[in-house]
């Protein structure tokens, strides 16, 4: 893995793609009000234009408008590119008011109507990359793969991922159909992937997609906690409470100097250590500035040697840092190990 090509280019199952994607989500989803859409569609086309070519979206992103701008900026050049998106969870209007809300539904007849509505929006006639985005756990994990192993045959996607599951669930999922891709939340303070998740994936052959790969904005720098409000959602995750953020932003001096020492910014040296854990990870960063999107594409050129990833262990490790990831909530929505 210290060749060039292992920080430029990695393998997504059968895709060949951008060692670094961009996540979608950011442009009108979780991080605020929606960007204009000029202004997403010039990220998307400087993303092109810079060799991204692993795009990650999710029909529960601003409930269908992520897909609905990537489909607009990005399918004439479909060619080009390898395209992600998730299903089974999206937003429901439950109460005939018209008003959209977040449900998790891994049924197969609506994961199966979820997929035609994402392959309308996303003007295309296949999905390379489908996930399901949280496992329903009313519904067995065989019952929701099973589904989307019908879409493959009926040619609507080309391969499955999962996000967010554990170990024990991929392998129950994988023993149905071959999963190509599992997503998780992976960054130097979120290291749950290293408790059983990631080994599975080596020995499963599947590909690991890091989301959130800095830390949602803590390791580029200074927050200002106190002002995130929703639709913000670092505004309910424990990590960014005031008490807690004060005790946490303690980890960025040393973390900072060091990527000062190296030459890099923040991000890219949050971005570069991702990429030398192995050459199964593929982070996929999302933003909603062109700044930081060519920022975060440089962070491949970014090279690391054992000893910088041993002191970046010891500086910034999740029991170093205060506060779960996710409120109790979403807690019990995901599946993921947590440490003991």
């Amino acid at each position: 893995m210290n060749d060039r090509t292992s920080h430029t280019t990695r393998s997504l199952g059968p895709f060949t793609v951008s060692a670094i994607g961009l996540g979608c989500m950011n442009i009108c989803h979780a991080y605020g009000e929606p960007i204009p859409e000029a202004d997403a569609e010039r990220l998307l086309l400087t993303a092109l234009d810079l060799g991204v070519t692993h795009f990650d979206t999710a029909a529960l992103y601003g409930f269908g408008h992520s897909e609905t701008v990537v489909g607009r900026v990005l399918s004439r050049h479909r060619q080009r590119f390898t395209l992600a998106s998730k299903c089974g969870m999206q937003g429901v209007d439950t109460d005939g008011s018209g008003k959209l809300v977040r449900v998790i539904d891994g049924r197969p007849a609506t994961l199966k109507a979820t997929c035609e509505a994402a392959l309308r929006r996303l003007k295309t006639d296949v999905i390379d990359l489908y996930y399901l985005h949280r496992w329903d756990k009313q519904v067995p994990i065989e019952d929701s793969v099973g589904a989307l192993s019908d879409l493959v045959r009926e040619g609507k996607i080309q391969t499955i991922g999962l996000s967010e599951v554990s170990a024990a669930t991929l392998r129950r999922a994988h023993a149905v159909h071959p999963i190509t891709a599992l997503q998780t939340e992976y960054s130097l303070w979120t290291r749950n992937p290293e408790i059983a998740v990631l080994d599975a994936c080596r020995e499963l052959g599947v590909a690991f997609v890091a989301f959130s790969p800095v830390a949602r904005g803590f390791l580029c720098g200074e927050i200002d906690v106190g002002a995130l409000k929703a639709p913000d959602i670092r505004a309910t995750m424990p990590r960014f409470q005031p008490d807690n953020y004060a005790r946490n932003r303690a980890l960025l001096p040393a973390y900072q100097a060091l990527a000062q020492e190296l030459g890099c910014t923040p991000a890219q040296l949050a971005l570069a250590w991702l990429l030398h854990r192995g050459p199964d990870i593929l982070p996929i960063p999302g933003t909603r500035s062109v700044a930081h999107l060519k920022e975060n594409m440089a962070a491949s050129d970014v090279r690391l040697s054992p000893e910088v990833m041993q002191r970046l262990d010891a500086l910034v490790h999740d029991r170093l840092v205060v506060g779960s990831r996710y409120n109790d909530q979403a807690n019990r929505e995901v599946d993921t190990e947590v440490a003991a």
